[in-house]
């Protein structure tokens, strides 16, 4: 199950990056974290900017509803998200 915790009016979600894929998807679950896939390498945040589109394209939001909030320089990350509720998240990582 894909951790998320409410954070007033968002959620926080956890997710597994993997930069330098062949396309950007969501890939189901990885250790209770979202697995995001994108083709950008993780150089200068160009990773981390990708993962943000995807997850907000996947979840029908804009994406200045979608904020990194840790995990800049890992795989690990945490996303603020704006607008969505924890079953829309455990959705995409069903497939």
């Amino acid at each position: 199950m894909i951790e998320c915790k409410p954070d007033g009016d968002a959620l926080l979600v956890s997710v597994r990056a993997q930069p330098g894929a062949a396309r950007d998807e969501v890939a189901g679950e990885h250790a209770g974290a979202l697995k995001i896939k994108v083709t950008p390498p993780a150089q200068e945040g160009r990773a981390n900017k990708a993962i943000a589109e995807v997850l907000a394209r996947a979840l029908g939001v804009r994406r200045s509803q979608v904020r990194l909030v840790s995990g800049q320089k890992g795989r690990e990350k945490v996303f603020r998200v704006e607008g969505v509720a924890a079953a829309d998240v455990h959705r995409l990582a069903a497939g």
